[in-house]
């Protein structure tokens, strides 16, 4: 007998409502390489953090089970982070057991760890025969201004967004909205033209930046590099709605 496939979860949520289609049990797995400026979760940055707990995917699955009266119709399991894709082990192995009993299953995940080389890739096409929809973070559309947000370039990322049109996996495309960073036109422009380029969203999704996680950033003692940056206002949030045409992509109400 093979030894269970163990996840590094940093928490699970049991009633999430933003995180994909109706209610959600939401699993954050640990570790993540980007180091976006506006994170707000920099406790899951460290994939050995000591406060992360070691768990299988049928601990996970017995837990989530419980609140499935709640789910409806459309809810199910999501996995965000951190960086799921950094376990892509044991979210097979999870995503897997959760289709077997007809769970809806989501991915939240920045790309960052994409790449075509193997072992990786494969894993990565049987993963996807287990996921019903991602849920694709797109932190900038300029590479070189996305390393200066991330620390990483995006290169890959826009890779991955690629290769999900080309197989018809379902994303929603969500963007974080930062004044002095994300939030201009021209960027803004950019990404519309991707995003039109690809066959398979189903909603586009504008994040404004907040700060409600900068208190995590003093309690592990970093500096934040956001300092003195205010959300955008709501002139600055309809105008990315505008250009990224937010409204044209419905696919998710009829799914």
């Amino acid at each position: 007998m093979t030894d269970p496939v163990m996840g590094r979860i940093h928490s699970t949520e049991n009633f999430g409502t933003v995180d994909g289609p109706g209610v959600r049990f939401i699993v954050f797995a640990q570790g993540c390489r980007m180091r976006c400026e506006f994170c707000h979760n920099p406790d899951t940055w460290n994939i050995k953090s000591k406060k992360a707990k070691m768990r299988t995917a049928d601990d996970i699955l017995e837990e989530a089970v419980k609140y499935r009266p709640y789910w409806g119709e459309k809810g199910g399991i999501t996995v965000s982070g951190g960086e799921p894709l950094l376990q892509i082990d044991f979210l097979i192995d999870l995503f897997k057991k959760a289709k077997a009993q007809g769970i809806h299953t989501t991915l939240d995940t920045c790309g960052n760890p994409f790449t075509r080389k193997e072992p990786f890739f494969s894993k990565f096409e049987e993963l996807m025969n287990y996921t019903d929809l991602l849920l694709f973070d797109i932190k900038h559309i300029d590479t070189v201004q996305h390393k200066k947000l991330t620390k990483h370039g995006n290169e890959n990322i826009l890779e991955m967004a690629q290769y999900l049109s080309e197989i018809g996996k379902p994303v929603w495309i969500r963007h974080v909205l930062v004044p002095f960073r994300s939030d201009y036109d021209e960027f803004l422009d950019r990404l519309n033209q991707f995003i039109q380029s690809l066959s398979n969203v189903d909603k586009v999704e504008i994040l404004p930046y907040h700060t409600m996680g900068r208190y995590k950033w003093d309690e592990l003692n970093i500096k934040y590099p956001l300092e003195g940056i205010e959300p955008p206002g709501q002139d600055r949030v309809e105008n990315a709605k505008k250009i990224l045409q937010v409204d044209q992509y419905t696919g998710y109400q009829t799914r």
